[in-house]
């Protein structure tokens, strides 16, 4: 059973170690976002309802966020685990999942924060070219991780839960340094 929770902050290479993970130990990789686009192609009951806040231009509140989360963790191909990757991305998400996950039974088996100096991120992020990647879009983004999802990873250090893993390191040592925790 590998149930992980992947932090850090945009452009550290979450999704592709989430990715790489999840092809190795037959996992389904959950972002949020995946979820959230999923359940409103699908027009799901919740998807209706994320759709309607996304229309008027709002943040779709976390209790619905924490439902798809929910409903997706109880598809048969969670049973074995899985990476929750995007999410929380700030503390009280951290306590709404947290009980979530106590009332499931599904207690994550690591917390894992992919760590990557602004500097580093800023210059990968650019290098993406999306378009709405420009360096003032960049380090907007970053004073919001900062503020809002650092606090997270206090969060879980203070539950003993936390491992760091430096996420600036070549694509190859970071998942060796992250399979070796998740073996453990």
């Amino acid at each position: 059973m590998k149930r992980l929770i992947f932090l850090g902050p945009p452009g550290a290479g979450k999704g592709t170690q989430a990715k790489i993970l999840s092809d190795t130990y037959q996992i389904p990789h959950i972002s949020t976002g995946d979820i959230l686009r999923a359940a409103v192609k699908q027009q799901t009951p919740l998807g209706q309802k994320a759709q309607d806040y996304m229309d008027r231009g709002e943040l779709v509140p976390d209790n619905l966020i924490l439902d798809l989360i929910k409903e997706r963790l109880a598809q048969p191909d969670a049973n074995q685990g899985w990476i929750l990757d995007g999410f929380p991305r700030n503390v009280s998400q951290a306590a709404f999942l947290e009980t979530l996950l106590t009332e499931l039974d599904l207690a994550p088996d690591n917390v894992l924060n992919l760590e990557v100096p602004d500097d580093v991120l800023v210059e990968r992020l650019l290098a993406r070219k999306r378009k709405d990647d420009n360096e003032d879009t960049i380090r907007r983004r970053l004073e919001i991780y900062h503020k809002d999802t650092v606090p997270v990873i206090s969060f879980y250090d203070n539950r003993d839960m936390l491992k760091v893993v430096k996420g600036h390191a070549p694509m190859e040592s970071v998942t060796a340094s992250l399979k070796k925790i998740i073996e453990q």
